[in-house]
Parts: structure tokens; sequence; C-alpha cells
């Protein structure tokens, strides 16, 4: 199956906002539009590949060229979340769905009450209502959804819940675009309320992950892979406390005085602050994003002089913030001694860098690392211990 003819290839630039990306393609700078609203913090670092195919000439439009495809680890990542569903379609056209093997597609885009679903599917002579998802967030082994906080996803899970008490068959797919994955969890770091709910929901919804490979000219490959899903993993994991990292950003060079460790010279750039707490953890990153407060912590003293940039939380049972703070001091251009540090024995809690953090390759391996590395390490020992 090959979605696209005529592929150009681009290199990225920049993505001013989520749907235009600035690349470069035969020495021309061009504007290109993105049909993929996630954050793609993983895969869209300057200088990694694109492929582009032209709009068709209109007038009206304002961009010539769509963005379809990414290169990550010498493997073609799909971006074009619109054709998910096709590849869904060929997924059950060839029984490669387990649960779904035989089932035959009714309607696409069907309606029911006020909620339309992806597909309606009937198999053994009972209608099944499918909801089909994207997946591009995943790192050695393990694939998760979504990258960003998404109220919509959570809408259709519930909606598929209470289809499924009224008598329909449910069920929710998830097309992960790397044919190297083994396991697939919902991502509780970012959206937890999307987590919990598959996870309430799973009994009443059938959740299927499977992952698919694309080949250098963007034809669907054949290897297909049935993802496993460790539900007690999800539930363990998914709760709202652990560390985060907050990311802050100086316009100038400032001297703040900063509690007992008194005034300190802070230069312009971006600081990355790391911390932890138990429940509930994002009524402590809301609170770092606020300016008004009474202050607390270091961290209070330095946000009154600084823009709020960026807040990542890395939910989990374990006791992470000084690893992180290990890490980020490894990747960071400078740290500041002694700062908020004052409960462990960490030469520091705050890090300094020339540009922004968020897309560093190596401040998100990190991050990718904590996130999910720890997770995928965990699931093969598991897995060597069960087969000796």
């Amino acid at each position: 199956m090959k979605l696209f003819d005529n592929i150009n290839h681009a290199t990225f630039l920049s993505r001013p906002n989520r749907f235009v990306i600035i690349c470069s393609i035969d020495g021309r700078t061009v504007r290109a539009y993105l049909p993929n609203p996630g954050r793609l913090w993983e895969l869209l670092f300057p200088g990694v590949r694109l492929a582009l195919v032209k709009f068709p000439p209109s007038a009206e439009r304002k961009l010539k060229y769509l963005v379809v495809a990414v290169e990550h680890n010498n493997q073609w990542i799909m971006l074009h979340t619109h054709h998910t569903n096709t590849v869904a379609r060929k997924l059950i056209e060839t029984n490669s769905i387990p649960g779904l093997e035989g089932a035959e597609i009714v309607q696409a885009e069907y309606k029911i009450g006020h909620s339309r679903f992806d597909y309606l599917l009937r198999k053994d002579g009972k209608d099944i209502l499918l909801e089909v998802k994207s997946c591009t967030l995943f790192h050695k082994t393990l694939a998760m959804f979504p990258d960003a906080i998404s109220a919509r996803a959570t809408r259709h899970l519930l909606e598929l819940a209470e289809l499924s008490h009224q008598g329909y068959t449910t069920a929710v797919l998830f097309v992960v675009h790397s044919p190297r994955m083994k396991y697939f969890m919902p991502e509780h770091h970012t959206d937890l309320e999307f987590t919990r709910t598959l996870f309430d929901v799973k009994d009443q919804v059938m959740v299927r992950a499977v992952s698919v490979e694309w080949n250098n000219d963007l034809s669907l490959g054949t290897r297909t892979q049935n993802l496993t899903i460790p539900w007690d993993l999800v539930d363990r994991e998914a709760h709202d406390s652990g560390s985060y990292m907050v990311i802050l950003q100086m316009d100038r060079d400032r001297t703040i005085e900063v509690g007992g460790l008194g005034k300190i010279k802070f230069r312009k750039g971006f600081y990355g602050y790391v911390g932890s707490a138990k429940q509930p953890l994002s009524k402590r990153i809301a609170r770092h994003q606020r300016i008004i407060k009474k202050h607390h912590w270091h961290i209070d003293y330095l946000r009154e002089q600084t823009a709020f940039h960026a807040a990542i939380p890395i939910r989990t049972t374990a006791d992470l913030e000084c690893e992180i703070a290990t890490g980020l001091e490894r990747i960071s251009d400078w740290h500041m001694p002694g700062f908020g540090c004052f409960d462990c024995n960490c030469p520091t809690h705050l890090f300094g860098f020339h540009d922004d953090p968020v897309h560093s390759p190596k401040l998100i391996e990190m991050l990718l690392y904590f996130r999910m590395g720890r997770l995928e390490e965990e699931m093969e020992r598991r897995n060597t211990k069960e087969s000796s």
C-alpha cells in the first residue's frame, strides 16, 4: 500500500506553530503544512530529514508543501495522522489485529448519537465500533500515546465505554509507526486523565496496539506486531506523584536575591530546575507557573524574574529527583551551586543552558530514559525471568 507519489526530501529547520514547518528543500527555505498536532519533541530536531509532497495548485492555499513523514533512526515515521485510518483499514482487511480477525468494514466515519467513530465493523453477525489513534512516541521497545494532553481522546474512551453498556462491542486501536516496538502504554507522564480512563475502561473496551513499518518509498511494509500492554505497570505508575523539570527563560543577565543563598548573578539563557512531589504533582507544577506566591523554595525567587517556558512531569513510584539532577548536570552549560538541594547531597538542582533545552537531543534522550527506558528495562527483566 503506497500513499504518496513524487516525494520530496527536505531538512527540518523549525516549527513556528503546531501545523507549520519551516524546512530547507533544494537549497530553498519553505514553509510546509504539518497535519499532526502532537508535540513531536522526540522527532523534530534541526537537521532531520522530512518527506514532503506538493499540494495541488490552488490560489487560496498559501503553503505549497505537505509534511508526511520524518526520518528517525534510519526509519521513516508517518506523521500524516489523517492516513492512520487507511492503515487501520489495511490491518483489518489482512486480519492483523488480534480479536478482530474476520471482521468486515461496514462504514467509515460512523455516527451514532452525537458521536462519530472511525469504523463500524461487523464480525460474526455483531457490530463493532472502532476508534483509531496514531502513535509516534516511542523509545527503544516501548511506545506511548498521547504525546500531548488529548481531552478528545479521553472523551472517545468514555463514549465507547458507555456504548458498551448499551450492548455494543467497542474497541480502540493504537497504530504505532515503528516496527521495533514490543510494548505499549498510555502516556501517564503527560496525560494522566487519559491513562487512568484507558485503564478503567479496558474491561468494557477492547484495547489493541499494533506496530507497522514504512518503507523508503513510504509504502506500508509487511511487518506488523501486536504489542504487549503491561496493565499492572500502568496501574502502578499512573498516579499524580513523582519528579519534574521546570524550564524557565531569563531575557538578560540579572542579580537576584535568593533567600538564604543571598545575591546571585544569573546569566541570560534557559534554566532547568529539578524537583519532586508526592500527590498532587500537578499542583506543585502549577505553583511554579504562578509568579505571585509566598516565597518558600529557592525556585520561587528565580521564578519571579523569569518567564515560564515548560514543565515536564515524570510520574513514577520511584524516587528519581537526584538521578534526574545528575543527568541534567551532564548536559547543561553551567549550574548554580547550592540551589534547591538543601534536603539532599546533590551539588545543585538548577542548571543553565544557552539554548532552549526542549529542542536538545541530549535532554530529550534523557527524558525518554526516565519516562520510558526504565520501564523497558523492567519489562525485559521480567521476560528474562519468565523464560529462565
